[in-house]
């Protein structure tokens, strides 16, 4: 697989996350946001097991438990952290923090454990998005400075940061879909409890069944193979970098189907989250993959 394809699949995936603000507002009112991430991963997880079982793709004779149980639990404490922080600190704020800290956490942790210093037109390419990201949700009128609810969104950043470089070493041996069914299903047990804590009678609902399956089905299912297929081709900082589509396809799907108004400086945002992305598409096409086998299984390098 090219980079232009990899790159492309993590933009799909970006943008797939990126519907999940709008179909939530077809969730009945009141309910739990953190009963919809619970909802959300384990339609997701089910789907997904249920169809590598029928591909016949899920081996796990051999299989990593301590990286996948890691994968798991930060994927699962993605969720509550996140919610949490945007109901504290409103969605401007938890947004950022929490969306805007994961390349940055990647990039650095991808430094510290792989010693792969990350490359000038990454650090410029992050830079724009994340301040593009934050003038895109300076129009948002509920903003509070919660140490404890920024510290919640950290918490996010890294968990996300943590999922997506621990499986990145997945799925090098293993196929991308069984990774994400093994790794999703986990996340899914492991939050089970909360669907005993929340209110969960809205999936019951019309409307409240149909986001629950595009969350998970779209939103969780496909996004994730998608991101987890690109993954394997590309840095995992840059991965992270290009998930800021994220923000950027819901402020368009706001304007063009809430009827939500953008500001001038929410707009020139939009502009730098486009150019930041841009540039490390661009930088991306000059990273010509290698492979080797290491222990019997072929594993991708990227050269600079």
């Amino acid at each position: 697989m090219g980079g232009k394809v990899a790159v492309g699949m993590v933009l799909f995936a970006a943008m797939l996350w990126g519907t999940t603000g709008t179909v939530q507002t077809l969730v009945p009112e009141g309910t739990n946001p953190i009963a919809v991430g619970t909802a959300r991963l384990a339609v997701g997880g089910i789907a997904l097991t249920i169809i590598v079982l029928l591909m016949g793709k899920l081996e796990l004779k051999s299989w990593p438990i301590k990286p996948t149980i890691l994968a798991a639990i930060s994927m699962a404490a993605y969720q509550p952290l996140f919610f949490t922080a945007v109901t504290m600190t409103g969605v401007a704020i938890g947004t950022v923090i929490a969306i805007g800290s994961a390349p940055i956490l990647s990039g650095l942790l991808e430094w510290v454990i792989w010693k792969r210093r990350p490359v000038k037109v990454w650090w410029m390419s992050t830079f724009l998005a994340i301040l593009g990201c934050l003038m895109l949700f300076l129009n948002q009128s509920s903003v509070y400075v919660d140490p404890l609810g920024i510290l919640l969104a950290l918490g996010a950043g890294l968990s996300f940061a943590i999922y997506t470089i621990v499986s990145k070493d997945l799925v090098r041996d293993f196929s991308s879909i069984s990774v994400v069914a093994v790794v999703f299903t986990l996340s899914a047990i492991l939050l089970s409890p909360l669907l005993f804590i929340y209110d969960m009678t809205w999936v019951t609902e019309l409307s409240g069944a149909a986001a629950s399956l595009h969350l998970g089905l779209i939103a969780t299912a496909l996004a994730y193979f998608l991101f987890a297929k690109g993954l394997a081709h590309i840095p995992s900082s840059t991965a992270v970098t290009l998930s800021l589509a994220e923000p950027l396809t819901a402020a368009f799907l706001g304007v063009f189907f809430v009827g939500e108004e953008l500001s001038f400086i929410s707009w020139i945002g939009v502009s730098m989250l486009l150019l930041g992305i841009g540039f490390l598409i661009k930088g991306t096409e000059k990273e010509v993959p290698r492979r080797r086998e290491v222990n019997g299984f072929e594993k991708s390098e990227i050269t600079r």
